[in-house]
């Protein structure tokens, strides 16, 4: 199943490994060096046009969306229950 996580972006529900709220952890030295880094690799894809507010990371690339964490957590959890 795969959860959609901003603009026209969806990504497989078993691919993910971590979503992150970046207004609470986004602040951190290590979460700011991780994109950083990531970013200058262009492994980060920007979804949706506004302004991020959690991280999804994958094994192949880290998303920023504009959607919640906490929104996206509900959709992954009824993806489970389906």
């Amino acid at each position: 199943m795969f959860l959609h996580i901003g603009g026209d972006v969806s990504v497989p529900a078993e691919d993910i490994i971590l979503i992150l709220d970046l207004k609470s952890a986004g602040t951190g030295v290590a979460t700011k060096e991780f994109l950083e880094i990531s970013h200058d690799e262009g492994l980060v894809a920007e979804v949706g046009g506004a302004e991020p507010k959690s991280l999804i990371l994958t094994a192949k690339r880290a998303y920023l969306s504009p959607i919640s964490s906490l929104t996206l957590m509900g959709r992954s959890r009824n993806l489970l229950r389906i």
